[in-house]
Protein backbone atom coordinates (compact mmCIF):
# COMPACT_ATOMS: atom_id res chain seq x y z
CA UNK A 1 0.00 0.00 0.00
CA UNK A 2 1.27 3.30 -0.61
CA UNK A 3 1.22 6.26 1.83
CA UNK A 4 1.81 10.16 1.12
CA UNK A 5 5.72 11.17 2.24
CA UNK A 6 4.96 14.14 3.45
CA UNK A 7 1.50 14.89 5.33
CA UNK A 8 -0.25 18.72 4.93
CA UNK A 9 -3.45 20.23 5.01
CA UNK A 10 -5.71 20.11 2.07
CA UNK A 11 -5.77 23.04 -0.23
CA UNK A 12 -8.99 25.32 -0.33
CA UNK A 13 -12.24 24.81 1.03
CA UNK A 14 -15.02 22.35 0.51
CA UNK A 15 -18.16 24.32 2.16
CA UNK A 16 -18.01 26.68 -0.74
CA UNK A 17 -18.55 23.62 -3.52
CA UNK A 18 -20.12 23.53 -6.16
CA UNK A 19 -17.87 26.16 -8.06
CA UNK A 20 -20.29 27.34 -10.60
CA UNK A 21 -21.12 30.18 -12.57
CA UNK A 22 -24.29 31.60 -10.42
CA UNK A 23 -27.30 31.52 -12.06
CA UNK A 24 -28.41 34.97 -10.09
CA UNK A 25 -27.00 38.50 -10.66
CA UNK A 26 -28.12 40.30 -7.55
CA UNK A 27 -27.15 39.37 -4.11
CA UNK A 28 -29.70 37.56 -2.72
CA UNK A 29 -30.19 37.85 1.26
CA UNK A 30 -31.11 34.06 2.72
CA UNK A 31 -31.48 35.18 6.62
CA UNK A 32 -33.08 38.53 7.52
CA UNK A 33 -31.95 40.36 10.93
CA UNK A 34 -34.28 39.12 14.21
CA UNK A 35 -37.17 41.31 14.39
CA UNK A 36 -38.14 43.66 17.63
CA UNK A 37 -41.47 44.81 17.91
CA UNK A 38 -39.74 47.49 20.73
CA UNK A 39 -38.37 49.35 17.95
CA UNK A 40 -39.13 51.92 15.13
CA UNK A 41 -40.27 50.85 12.08
CA UNK A 42 -37.33 50.07 9.38
CA UNK A 43 -36.14 48.89 6.17
CA UNK A 44 -33.00 46.01 6.97
CA UNK A 45 -31.41 45.95 3.49
CA UNK A 46 -30.79 48.22 0.55
CA UNK A 47 -29.06 48.41 -3.25
CA UNK A 48 -25.66 49.67 -4.14
CA UNK A 49 -23.34 49.81 -6.76
CA UNK A 50 -19.70 49.28 -6.27
CA UNK A 51 -18.26 52.62 -7.93
CA UNK A 52 -14.37 51.51 -7.08
CA UNK A 53 -11.66 52.15 -4.27
CA UNK A 54 -9.38 55.00 -2.57
CA UNK A 55 -7.64 55.71 0.98
CA UNK A 56 -8.52 57.91 3.96
CA UNK A 57 -6.44 59.25 6.71
CA UNK A 58 -7.86 58.71 9.91
CA UNK A 59 -6.77 58.86 13.91
CA UNK A 60 -7.01 55.34 15.45
CA UNK A 61 -9.24 55.59 18.57
CA UNK A 62 -8.78 52.20 20.09
CA UNK A 63 -7.16 52.56 23.87
CA UNK A 64 -4.23 50.05 24.57
CA UNK A 65 -3.59 49.55 21.25
CA UNK A 66 0.19 50.46 19.81
CA UNK A 67 -1.58 52.65 17.19
CA UNK A 68 -3.62 54.34 19.80
CA UNK A 69 -4.06 57.95 19.08
CA UNK A 70 -2.04 57.57 15.74
CA UNK A 71 -2.88 57.87 11.95
CA UNK A 72 -3.69 55.72 9.87
CA UNK A 73 -3.84 54.98 6.25
CA UNK A 74 -6.61 52.94 5.15
CA UNK A 75 -8.33 51.68 2.22
CA UNK A 76 -12.52 51.98 1.42
CA UNK A 77 -14.58 51.50 -1.12
CA UNK A 78 -17.37 53.43 -2.42
CA UNK A 79 -20.49 52.60 -3.33
CA UNK A 80 -23.12 54.49 -5.00
CA UNK A 81 -26.65 54.80 -3.15
CA UNK A 82 -29.75 56.53 -4.93
CA UNK A 83 -32.20 56.22 -3.32
CA UNK A 84 -34.33 53.14 -3.86
CA UNK A 85 -38.40 53.72 -4.57
CA UNK A 86 -41.37 51.01 -2.66
CA UNK A 87 -43.29 49.70 -5.13
CA UNK A 88 -45.31 46.60 -3.41
CA UNK A 89 -46.34 45.19 0.01
CA UNK A 90 -46.05 41.41 0.66
CA UNK A 91 -47.28 39.20 3.51
CA UNK A 92 -46.28 35.79 4.83
CA UNK A 93 -48.00 33.53 6.93
CA UNK A 94 -45.92 30.61 8.85
CA UNK A 95 -47.03 27.19 7.72
CA UNK A 96 -45.50 23.78 9.26
CA UNK A 97 -43.24 23.67 6.43
CA UNK A 98 -41.95 27.44 7.12
CA UNK A 99 -43.15 30.78 5.87
CA UNK A 100 -45.45 31.09 2.38
CA UNK A 101 -46.42 34.46 0.34
CA UNK A 102 -50.05 35.17 1.57
CA UNK A 103 -50.60 38.16 -0.19
CA UNK A 104 -49.09 40.97 -2.63
CA UNK A 105 -50.14 43.94 -2.98
CA UNK A 106 -48.44 46.84 -5.72
CA UNK A 107 -48.50 50.60 -6.05
CA UNK A 108 -50.90 52.25 -8.59
CA UNK A 109 -47.89 53.64 -10.72
CA UNK A 110 -44.29 51.50 -11.82
CA UNK A 111 -41.78 53.09 -13.57
CA UNK A 112 -40.66 52.28 -16.94
CA UNK A 113 -37.52 50.78 -15.03
CA UNK A 114 -39.47 48.66 -13.15
CA UNK A 115 -41.50 47.42 -16.18
CA UNK A 116 -38.40 46.66 -17.80
CA UNK A 117 -37.78 43.55 -15.16
CA UNK A 118 -40.74 41.94 -16.20
CA UNK A 119 -39.57 41.55 -19.81
CA UNK A 120 -36.84 40.19 -21.88
CA UNK A 121 -37.29 42.34 -24.65
CA UNK A 122 -38.66 45.85 -23.88
CA UNK A 123 -38.62 47.38 -27.49
CA UNK A 124 -40.52 44.35 -29.32
CA UNK A 125 -43.53 44.15 -26.41
CA UNK A 126 -46.56 45.53 -26.11
CA UNK A 127 -45.58 46.99 -22.12
CA UNK A 128 -48.93 46.28 -21.02
CA UNK A 129 -47.05 45.03 -17.51
CA UNK A 130 -49.94 46.44 -14.39
CA UNK A 131 -51.76 48.33 -16.79
CA UNK A 132 -55.18 46.35 -15.74
CA UNK A 133 -54.05 45.89 -12.54
CA UNK A 134 -52.98 50.09 -11.91
CA UNK A 135 -57.07 50.16 -12.59
CA UNK A 136 -57.55 48.41 -9.58
CA UNK A 137 -56.81 52.09 -7.79
CA UNK A 138 -59.14 53.86 -9.52
CA UNK A 139 -62.57 51.76 -9.62
CA UNK A 140 -64.61 51.22 -6.17
CA UNK A 141 -64.82 47.66 -6.64
CA UNK A 142 -60.96 47.13 -7.07
CA UNK A 143 -60.17 49.09 -4.06
CA UNK A 144 -62.45 47.57 -1.99
CA UNK A 145 -60.33 44.28 -3.11
CA UNK A 146 -57.06 46.10 -2.14
CA UNK A 147 -58.57 47.16 1.41
CA UNK A 148 -59.48 43.61 1.45
CA UNK A 149 -56.10 42.18 0.73
CA UNK A 150 -54.38 44.70 3.61
CA UNK A 151 -56.87 43.65 6.54
CA UNK A 152 -56.32 40.01 5.98
CA UNK A 153 -52.44 41.10 5.55
CA UNK A 154 -52.94 42.71 8.91
CA UNK A 155 -55.00 39.94 10.68
CA UNK A 156 -52.72 36.68 10.07
CA UNK A 157 -49.46 37.86 8.68
CA UNK A 158 -46.38 37.33 10.82
CA UNK A 159 -43.55 38.78 8.79
CA UNK A 160 -43.73 41.33 6.24
CA UNK A 161 -41.51 42.43 3.36
CA UNK A 162 -41.87 45.36 0.75
CA UNK A 163 -40.86 45.13 -2.99
CA UNK A 164 -38.54 48.15 -3.53
CA UNK A 165 -36.23 49.14 -7.18
CA UNK A 166 -33.53 50.83 -8.03
CA UNK A 167 -33.62 54.33 -9.74
CA UNK A 168 -31.13 53.25 -12.75
CA UNK A 169 -31.72 56.44 -14.41
CA UNK A 170 -29.50 58.02 -11.91
CA UNK A 171 -26.50 56.21 -12.24
CA UNK A 172 -23.94 56.45 -15.15
CA UNK A 173 -24.63 52.88 -16.00
CA UNK A 174 -26.01 52.11 -19.29
CA UNK A 175 -28.24 49.68 -18.32
CA UNK A 176 -31.97 50.88 -17.98
CA UNK A 177 -33.75 47.77 -15.84
CA UNK A 178 -33.95 48.29 -12.49
CA UNK A 179 -33.17 45.46 -9.97
CA UNK A 180 -36.37 44.75 -7.58
CA UNK A 181 -35.88 43.19 -4.28
CA UNK A 182 -38.04 41.99 -1.43
CA UNK A 183 -36.47 43.61 1.53
CA UNK A 184 -38.39 42.81 5.45
CA UNK A 185 -39.39 45.43 7.38
CA UNK A 186 -38.67 45.46 11.13
CA UNK A 187 -39.63 46.66 13.89
CA UNK A 188 -43.37 47.70 15.33
CA UNK A 189 -46.62 45.38 15.26
CA UNK A 190 -47.41 44.01 11.32
CA UNK A 191 -50.41 46.84 11.33
CA UNK A 192 -47.80 49.49 11.79
CA UNK A 193 -45.17 47.57 9.30
CA UNK A 194 -48.04 47.88 6.47
CA UNK A 195 -49.35 51.43 7.72
CA UNK A 196 -45.81 52.51 7.40
CA UNK A 197 -45.49 50.65 3.56
CA UNK A 198 -49.00 52.16 2.47
CA UNK A 199 -47.91 55.73 3.18
CA UNK A 200 -43.91 55.03 1.10
CA UNK A 201 -45.50 53.72 -1.81
CA UNK A 202 -44.20 55.18 -5.02
CA UNK A 203 -42.01 57.18 -2.77
CA UNK A 204 -38.10 57.32 -2.60
CA UNK A 205 -36.10 56.01 0.95
CA UNK A 206 -32.34 57.17 0.68
CA UNK A 207 -29.64 55.19 2.30
CA UNK A 208 -29.43 57.75 5.64
CA UNK A 209 -32.87 56.20 6.30
CA UNK A 210 -31.35 52.62 6.63
CA UNK A 211 -27.99 52.59 7.57
CA UNK A 212 -25.86 54.76 10.36
CA UNK A 213 -22.21 55.44 10.48
CA UNK A 214 -19.78 53.39 12.59
CA UNK A 215 -22.43 50.26 11.79
CA UNK A 216 -21.34 46.99 10.56
CA UNK A 217 -23.34 45.67 7.79
CA UNK A 218 -23.13 42.67 5.69
CA UNK A 219 -22.28 42.95 1.57
CA UNK A 220 -24.32 40.33 -0.34
CA UNK A 221 -23.03 39.62 -4.49
CA UNK A 222 -21.65 37.80 -6.95
CA UNK A 223 -17.54 37.49 -7.17
CA UNK A 224 -15.27 39.02 -9.87
CA UNK A 225 -15.53 36.08 -13.24
CA UNK A 226 -12.18 34.46 -13.63
CA UNK A 227 -13.73 31.81 -16.49
CA UNK A 228 -11.89 28.70 -16.61
CA UNK A 229 -8.71 28.11 -14.53
CA UNK A 230 -6.28 25.46 -13.54
CA UNK A 231 -5.83 23.83 -10.07
CA UNK A 232 -2.87 25.95 -8.82
CA UNK A 233 -4.52 29.27 -9.51
CA UNK A 234 -8.35 27.87 -8.28
CA UNK A 235 -7.29 25.80 -5.47
CA UNK A 236 -3.91 26.63 -4.82
CA UNK A 237 -2.44 23.28 -4.94
CA UNK A 238 1.37 23.14 -5.47
CA UNK A 239 3.33 23.37 -8.47
CA UNK A 240 5.05 19.90 -8.79
CA UNK A 241 8.81 19.56 -10.16
CA UNK A 242 10.27 21.33 -13.01
CA UNK A 243 11.40 17.94 -14.98
CA UNK A 244 7.37 16.59 -14.52
CA UNK A 245 6.26 15.67 -17.97
CA UNK A 246 3.09 16.76 -19.28
CA UNK A 247 3.33 20.01 -17.24
CA UNK A 248 3.74 21.00 -13.47
CA UNK A 249 0.13 22.99 -12.70
CA UNK A 250 -1.47 19.81 -12.12
CA UNK A 251 -2.59 17.10 -9.32
CA UNK A 252 -0.16 14.18 -9.10
CA UNK A 253 -2.10 11.91 -7.65
CA UNK A 254 -6.26 12.11 -8.53
CA UNK A 255 -6.97 9.19 -6.33
CA UNK A 256 -6.66 5.37 -5.66
CA UNK A 257 -7.18 3.09 -8.27
CA UNK A 258 -10.44 1.45 -5.89
CA UNK A 259 -12.56 2.78 -5.59
CA UNK A 260 -12.82 3.26 -9.48
CA UNK A 261 -14.12 7.30 -8.97
CA UNK A 262 -12.35 10.85 -8.61
CA UNK A 263 -13.37 11.74 -5.29
CA UNK A 264 -16.26 15.19 -5.04
CA UNK A 265 -13.04 16.47 -2.71
CA UNK A 266 -9.48 16.22 -5.01
CA UNK A 267 -8.93 19.59 -6.47
CA UNK A 268 -9.99 19.64 -9.91
CA UNK A 269 -9.72 22.72 -12.94
CA UNK A 270 -13.31 24.37 -13.79
CA UNK A 271 -14.88 27.63 -13.54
CA UNK A 272 -13.25 30.12 -10.96
CA UNK A 273 -15.14 33.53 -9.88
CA UNK A 274 -18.43 34.61 -10.41
CA UNK A 275 -20.34 33.12 -6.95
CA UNK A 276 -22.39 34.34 -4.78
CA UNK A 277 -20.74 35.41 -1.18
CA UNK A 278 -21.92 36.91 1.57
CA UNK A 279 -18.70 39.14 3.77
CA UNK A 280 -19.82 40.04 6.60
CA UNK A 281 -19.21 42.60 9.51
CA UNK A 282 -18.22 45.76 7.10
CA UNK A 283 -17.98 49.23 9.02
CA UNK A 284 -19.20 51.89 7.22
CA UNK A 285 -17.04 55.17 8.01
CA UNK A 286 -18.90 57.37 6.13
CA UNK A 287 -22.71 58.12 4.46
CA UNK A 288 -22.61 60.66 2.39
CA UNK A 289 -25.19 62.95 0.03
CA UNK A 290 -24.72 63.30 -3.38
CA UNK A 291 -24.24 66.77 -5.39
CA UNK A 292 -27.54 68.75 -4.32
CA UNK A 293 -28.47 72.39 -3.80
CA UNK A 294 -28.92 74.36 -1.02
CA UNK A 295 -30.41 78.35 -0.84
CA UNK A 296 -29.62 78.40 -4.75
CA UNK A 297 -26.15 77.01 -4.23
CA UNK A 298 -24.23 74.10 -5.55
CA UNK A 299 -23.30 71.78 -2.69
CA UNK A 300 -20.14 69.60 -3.89
CA UNK A 301 -18.32 69.01 -0.73
CA UNK A 302 -18.98 65.96 0.19
CA UNK A 303 -15.40 64.46 0.36
CA UNK A 304 -14.33 67.52 2.52
CA UNK A 305 -13.61 66.98 6.97
CA UNK A 306 -13.04 68.63 9.73
CA UNK A 307 -9.12 69.09 8.92
CA UNK A 308 -9.30 69.16 5.14
CA UNK A 309 -11.80 71.67 4.45
CA UNK A 310 -10.96 72.01 0.51
CA UNK A 311 -14.37 71.93 -1.60
CA UNK A 312 -14.23 68.66 -3.29
CA UNK A 313 -16.61 65.64 -4.61
CA UNK A 314 -16.06 61.47 -3.45
CA UNK A 315 -15.04 61.42 -7.03
CA UNK A 316 -11.31 61.03 -7.57
CA UNK A 317 -10.06 63.40 -10.43
CA UNK A 318 -11.16 61.98 -13.64
CA UNK A 319 -13.30 59.95 -12.59
CA UNK A 320 -14.07 56.41 -10.65
CA UNK A 321 -11.96 54.05 -13.70
CA UNK A 322 -14.42 51.82 -15.41
CA UNK A 323 -17.27 53.84 -13.58
CA UNK A 324 -17.24 57.46 -13.73
CA UNK A 325 -18.45 60.22 -11.36
CA UNK A 326 -20.18 59.52 -8.24
CA UNK A 327 -23.29 62.34 -8.13
CA UNK A 328 -25.71 60.72 -5.73
CA UNK A 329 -25.71 59.37 -2.22
CA UNK A 330 -23.14 57.27 -1.12
CA UNK A 331 -21.91 54.85 1.69
CA UNK A 332 -18.22 54.79 2.02
CA UNK A 333 -16.81 51.20 3.96
CA UNK A 334 -13.92 50.05 5.00
CA UNK A 335 -11.50 47.78 2.82
CA UNK A 336 -12.62 45.76 -0.35
CA UNK A 337 -15.90 44.44 -1.25
CA UNK A 338 -17.31 41.68 -3.68
CA UNK A 339 -17.75 41.93 -7.61
CA UNK A 340 -16.55 44.44 -10.23
CA UNK A 341 -17.01 48.16 -10.84
CA UNK A 342 -21.00 48.66 -11.73
CA UNK A 343 -21.75 45.84 -10.20
CA UNK A 344 -25.23 45.66 -7.87
CA UNK A 345 -24.24 44.77 -4.16
CA UNK A 346 -27.22 44.14 -1.69
CA UNK A 347 -26.13 45.99 1.60
CA UNK A 348 -27.84 43.93 4.93
CA UNK A 349 -28.22 44.93 8.49
CA UNK A 350 -25.74 42.36 10.79
CA UNK A 351 -27.67 39.46 12.08
CA UNK A 352 -25.61 39.67 14.96
CA UNK A 353 -24.94 42.00 18.17
CA UNK A 354 -21.65 43.73 17.83
CA UNK A 355 -19.59 43.96 21.36
CA UNK A 356 -15.79 44.42 19.83
CA UNK A 357 -14.05 47.77 20.23
CA UNK A 358 -12.74 47.62 16.63
CA UNK A 359 -17.15 47.24 15.47
CA UNK A 360 -18.21 49.90 18.03
CA UNK A 361 -15.40 52.45 17.71
CA UNK A 362 -16.19 55.80 16.25
CA UNK A 363 -14.59 56.96 12.97
CA UNK A 364 -13.27 60.47 12.36
CA UNK A 365 -11.82 60.77 9.14
CA UNK A 366 -9.24 62.97 8.78
CA UNK A 367 -8.73 63.02 4.94
CA UNK A 368 -10.56 61.08 1.81
CA UNK A 369 -7.67 61.29 -1.02
CA UNK A 370 -9.44 62.13 -4.44
CA UNK A 371 -6.48 62.23 -6.60
CA UNK A 372 -6.55 60.17 -9.96
CA UNK A 373 -6.55 56.60 -10.19
CA UNK A 374 -5.55 55.94 -13.85
CA UNK A 375 -2.06 56.89 -12.96
CA UNK A 376 0.32 58.40 -10.00
CA UNK A 377 -1.99 60.93 -8.62
CA UNK A 378 -0.40 64.08 -7.67
CA UNK A 379 -3.61 66.50 -7.08
CA UNK A 380 -6.81 66.32 -4.71
CA UNK A 381 -8.77 68.76 -6.86
CA UNK A 382 -8.21 70.51 -10.82
CA UNK A 383 -8.02 73.81 -8.69
CA UNK A 384 -4.64 72.79 -6.56
CA UNK A 385 -3.14 71.07 -10.50
CA UNK A 386 -4.14 74.59 -12.03
CA UNK A 387 -2.20 76.39 -9.31
CA UNK A 388 0.50 74.06 -9.15
CA UNK A 389 1.16 73.80 -13.09
CA UNK A 390 0.13 77.19 -14.01
CA UNK A 391 -2.06 78.05 -16.89
CA UNK A 392 -2.12 75.46 -20.17
CA UNK A 393 -1.98 76.15 -23.62
CA UNK A 394 -5.62 74.92 -23.86
CA UNK A 395 -6.48 76.99 -21.62
CA UNK A 396 -4.50 80.36 -23.47
CA UNK A 397 -6.54 78.96 -26.86
CA UNK A 398 -9.83 78.85 -24.82
CA UNK A 399 -9.29 82.26 -23.82
CA UNK A 400 -8.31 83.94 -26.87
CA UNK A 401 -11.00 81.79 -28.76
CA UNK A 402 -13.43 83.80 -26.28
CA UNK A 403 -11.78 87.52 -26.94
CA UNK A 404 -12.31 87.04 -30.65
CA UNK A 405 -15.73 85.98 -29.99
CA UNK A 406 -16.15 89.35 -27.83
CA UNK A 407 -15.25 91.51 -30.47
Amino acid sequence: MSHRKFEAPRHGSLGFLPKKRCKRHRGKVKSWPKDDPTKPVHLTAFLAYKAGMTHIVRDVDRPGSKVNKKEVVEAVTILETPPVVIVGCVGYIETPKGLRVFKTVWAEHLSEDCRRRFYKNWYKCKKKAFTKYSKKWQDTVGKKEIEKDFAQMKKYCKVIRCLVHTQMRLLPIKQKKAHIMEVQVNGGTVSQKINWIREKFEKPVAISQVFDKDEMIDCIGVTKGHGMKGVTRRWGTKKLPRKTHKGLRKVACIGAWHPARVAYSVARAGQMGYHHRTEINKKIYKIGAGIHTEDGKMVRDNASTQFDLTEKTITPMGGFVHYGFVKNDFIMLKGCTIGVKKRVITLRKSLLVHSKRSALEKINLKLIDTTSKFGHGRFQTDAEKKAFMGPMKKDRLAEEAKAKAGR
